[in-house]
């Protein structure tokens, strides 16, 4: 029986995994649930709700796939993977209980403190008053971050004070983020060079993808508030392949034998937010998924077969050598609903987005819809433009390139991507970065 891989979500990351998954050499059979209407082109798209477990069950036993391969990180909190596990269909996401390294931030910090790992000191408060009167006790600049899951949007990091103060009672006395907010931590701020670094993990071993550069800032010159991703570019030369097995040895392998003890193994993708500092990296936050921006420029760097990584992941027998990385580099770009991320309205469109991928750029779906012959935007973030090329610089270009593509209205994109990196820094395609 020849594989076949349901992939779960509908957004850019979804449909970068699906995309690549599809181009191994064994040439698995792709089902995407619900996806989206870009990705309907390309693979059979599915009906369901993804973070209804049962449901779930019942599409990939009645879709007879050989693995499920789980995007975001709303299923993996409401324990699809479990409930799949438990159907005995081979899932590659972690458990409900491993993904708490994501859905509780405070639970991060406890399991890194446990763990030994590098990241900056936090509180956590419950109570608005109790929170607000520390901010004067830390002084600016604060950071600020709802406990839970906030589609990217949890964080705060401000030198205002009525606009820390103002996030904290937004979290805790209005529920702006619901049951997400309801702790919020006050952390230390760090500066330094952030990076994002992505490990397949089978429970005890990993593998690491290569290290990305996001951009969450929402306009040029990392200016506005945060979104959730408005371009990535990878690999990112600040990550040398010395400081990749340090993050091997001393971040992603003593997480790992932490949710280990804790009889929570982890088995899925991590993913490491880092600062890069004079004084050593430090771990930011943890997420229990794929990247999104970053998987969109990091998947087309892969040769080999991603779908044997994530299988042998997915039964705790991580094959690393199946698959490797390419010698290129990739930039890429969100376009995104011009309110994103505070004022959504949609109904903008985005034209030329076909023509630019019949001339090679790579294009993922996320908030889009096909109405009346014409792409229109239906999300925060539409769309991504995703060039592959020798070089950072190079691929950058491309993408420029391809932008003059576009037209239309009610959407825009950050036209800096990758802009600060020198042109004549080398990659280091030769890091493996195994363990």
């Amino acid at each position: 029986m020849s594989a076949r891989i349901l992939v779960l979500g509908s957004g850019g990351r979804e449909h970068a995994l699906a995309w690549r998954l599809a181009r191994d050499p064994e040439a698995p059979e792709v089902v995407v649930a619900p996806g989206n209407d870009g990705m309907a082109r390309s693979f059979h798209r599915a009906d369901v709700r993804e973070t209804d477990p049962a449901a779930v069950v019942e599409l990939a036993a009645r879709e007879r796939v050989t693995l499920v391969v789980v995007g975001p990180e709303a299923p993996l909190a409401a324990g699809v993977a479990d409930a799949l596990e438990k159907a005995g269909i081979p899932v590659f996401g972690a458990s409900r209980a491993a993904a708490r390294i994501e859905s509780s931030k405070w639970f991060a910090k406890e399991l890194m403190r446990e763990a030994q790992v590098p990241t900056p000191a936090a509180e956590a408060f419950t109570s608005a008053p109790a929170a607000v009167a520390a901010l004067a006790r830390l002084g600016p600049p604060w950071v600020v971050k709802a406990d839970g899951l906030a589609a990217g949007k949890g964080v705060l990091v401000t030198s205002d004070g009525a606009e820390a103060e103002a996030f904290i009672r937004a979290c805790l006395e209005t529920g702006r983020f619901g049951e997400s907010g309801r702790r919020v931590l006050l952390e230390a701020h760090v500066s330094g060079e952030e990076a994002s670094v992505m490990a397949i993990c089978d429970g005890e071993r990993h593998v690491l993808l290569p290290a990305a550069r996001d951009h969450k800032r929402a306009l040029d010159g990392d200016r506005g508030p945060n979104t959730g991703g408005m371009g990535a570019y990878a690999p990112t030369p600040a990550v040398t392949p010395e400081l990749e097995h340090q993050v091997s040895a001393r971040i992603v392998t003593p997480v790992l034998r932490a949710l280990a003890r804790r009889g929570t193994p982890y088995r899925g993708a991590l993913y490491a937010g880092l600062m890069l500092r004079e004084a050593g990296v430090q771990v930011i936050e943890f997420n229990a998924r794929f990247g999104d921006p970053e998987t969109q420029c990091t998947l087309p760097l892969l040769e080999g077969s991603l779908s044997t990584w994530l299988a042998s992941a997915a039964r705790g027998a991580l094959e690393p050598q199946a698959c490797g990385r390419s010698a290129a580099a990739a930039v890429t770009v969100a376009l995104v609903d011009e309110g994103y991320p505070e004022a959504v309205s949609g109904g903008g469109v985005l034209s030329g987005l076909d023509r630019a991928e019949r001339e090679g750029l790579l294009v993922f779906h996320a908030g889009t819809r096909w109405e009346g012959g014409e792409w229109v935007v239906r999300g925060g973030r539409a769309a991504y433009l995703t060039a592959v090329a020798g070089s950072i610089a190079a691929a950058r270009l491309a993408v420029e390139q391809a932008r003059g593509l576009l037209s239309g209205q009610g959407w825009r994109c950050r036209t800096d991507i990758a802009a600060h990196v020198s042109s004549d820094v080398p990659h280091h395609s030769d890091a493996k970065g195994v363990a």
